[in-house]
């Protein structure tokens, strides 16, 4: 039997190059259905956290754990494919998506919103790389470039559209409304996937390692689990912490060995016998750490060190996908271009921009951190394209599925790795930082006794204590925050090595 796609890729004529054009288009609108819950929690984290009374690591599991159900669920996608189809996988999972971010909007404690985003990750996971491989077998491989650039400005007209205009619904009414608001899209979604998306052939038996899934789960679980709990807990002087980490440790070396043994994998190690893909996956781990994790931060500390509202925080964060886009949108150009020379324009982008927010002040202007967070934005769509570029150039066509999955597992994970670490380096920064103001706070400190150097503090009044209290609060917050950007920039010089090893040769018509 005939593969549509495969059939459309060497097809003529203004009728093939329109259904191109309609598949790509339904693609991208998925994508950006997508991309919008990437970030469109992070601007109401602050107002999420006092609805619930909870501290900021627990209000972080909103963010991390919609990222890990992305993780787990993701490299079941192939499967999906070759057991229901693309059109059944699409439909359904838009469906279920939708009923998913419905019933974010109306969970009543923190556990039920964070159980909620956990569907609305496992149901999302497979539009992503389900959408990117029918982009890719709908064009020609020398055409690959501008047509996932195009299906990338989902991806992040997503985070442009999400934090700006959920910041201005949760200012006005409340947190709910950011997950209303993806209700329409979803809707509009569903109709143009029913209308546009036609299953392939599918000449492959549908198979699926749940042996090795469900040990790849339970490691990614332990791990964040164990990531996300163990700076309250105090790491490994908490049993808990310890139980996580040999759970997890024995989960990864059985699902290790399980795919090195099986004649039918989860996951094929042959995949990475290709040297590019295998570096590809490298660079995507690290450029999924950097991602998103300033998207996360910076909520949370423009709202408690600079005191701006959700819908500035909002306008703010719509800067990074805006910088974003009109990357991809040069990206259409520039992917004729060597994604080498992209690959370092990115990542210094994300460099530059890391270390500029690390010199932010506790003073912080709308000014100050608009330029840094463009440039990330920037730079995330410098790095994507080419990334994708260089880990499916010789991979095998039989391998294009399950690699996009993989793909896509790795960014997710990479994020989900890298905010937690960030918030634990946040939260203990401050602890440290505080502890060391605290010392400094004694009747024989000669700066007590300077009017003007004091000003309204006083260890003599509960009124100056209190002042005092909340200041040197707000300091070690913002000490926490910019050790973490320092964290940052650090996670972007390991991509260094990684890119002088990649190879590249473009490819034929």
């Amino acid at each position: 039997m005939i593969d549509p796609y495969e059939q459309l890729s060497g097809a003529v004529g203004a009728s093939a190059e329109w259904r191109r054009a309609a598949i790509l288009a339904t693609c991208t609108g998925i994508c950006f259905l997508y991309a919008m819950t990437a970030t469109v929690a992070n601007v109401s984290l602050p107002q999420m956290q006092g609805t619930f009374s909870a501290t900021q690591d627990q209000v972080a599991w909103v963010v991390t754990m919609n990222i890990v159900a992305t993780a787990v669920v993701t490299p079941m996608s192939g499967w999906l494919v070759v057991r229901f189809g693309e059109r059944r996988v699409i439909l359904y999972c838009l469906i279920a998506f939708g009923l998913a971010s419905l019933g974010c909007g109306v969970a009543n404690s923190l556990s039920e919103l964070v159980g909620y985003r956990i569907l609305q990750g496992a149901f999302g996971a497979p539009l992503a790389p389900v959408t990117q491989t029918l982009v890719q077998a709908s064009f020609p491989r020398h055409r690959h470039g501008p047509a996932i650039a195009i299906w990338g400005l989902g991806a992040v007209l997503g985070p442009v559209v999400a934090p700006t205009v959920g910041g201005y619904l949760s200012e006005i009414y409340n947190w709910r409304w950011v997950f209303y608001m993806i209700l329409p899209f979803s809707v509009l979604a569903v109709v143009s996937a029913w209308i546009m998306i036609k299953d392939r052939a599918r000449t492959v038996e549908a198979h699926l390692d749940w042996t090795g899934l469900l040990a790849l789960a339970i490691a990614i679980m332990c791990l964040q689990l164990g990531l996300d709990r163990g700076e309250r807990a105090d790491w490994f002087q908490s049993s808990e912490i310890v139980a996580y980490a040999i759970c997890g440790g024995f989960a990864l070396y059985f699902f290790l060995a399980h795919i090195l043994t099986s004649e039918r994998p989860f996951l094929r190690p042959a995949l990475f016998s290709d040297r590019n893909f295998a570096l590809g996956m490298l660079l995507t781990f690290l450029f999924g750490m950097l991602n998103l994790t300033p998207m996360t931060l910076l909520p949370g500390m423009l709202k408690n060190v600079g005191g701006y509202p959700d819908t500035i925080i909002g306008y703010v964060l719509g800067l990074r996908g805006m910088g974003t886009a009109i990357a991809f949108l040069l990206m259409i150009y520039f992917s004729r271009f060597n994604p080498k020379t992209l690959l370092i324009c990115g990542f210094a982008c994300q460099g530059v921009a890391g270390w500029q927010m690390a010199q932010l002040g506790a003073n912080i202007s709308l000014w100050d951190i608009a330029f840094p967070l463009w440039l990330q934005g920037f730079g995330v769509g410098l790095l994507w394209v080419p990334l994708t570029l260089i880990s499916f150039a010789t991979l095998k066509p039989e391998f294009m599925a399950e690699g996009s999955g993989i793909y896509h597992f790795l960014r997710n994970m990479g994020g989900s790795i890298h905010i937690s670490l960030s918030i634990a380096v946040v939260l203990r920064m401050k602890q440290t930082s505080y502890a060391d103001m605290t010392s400094q706070v004694t009747p024989f400190n000669e700066a007590f006794s300077l009017p003007w150097a004091v000003g309204g503090w006083s260890i003599e009044t509960t009124k100056g204590m209190a002042a005092m209290t909340k200041e040197m609060t707000r300091q070690a917050i913002m000490m926490g925050y910019i050790d973490a950007f320092y964290f940052f920039v650090a996670t972007v010089l390991l991509s260094v090595p990684l890119i002088i090893f990649v190879r590249w040769n473009k490819p034929k018509s």
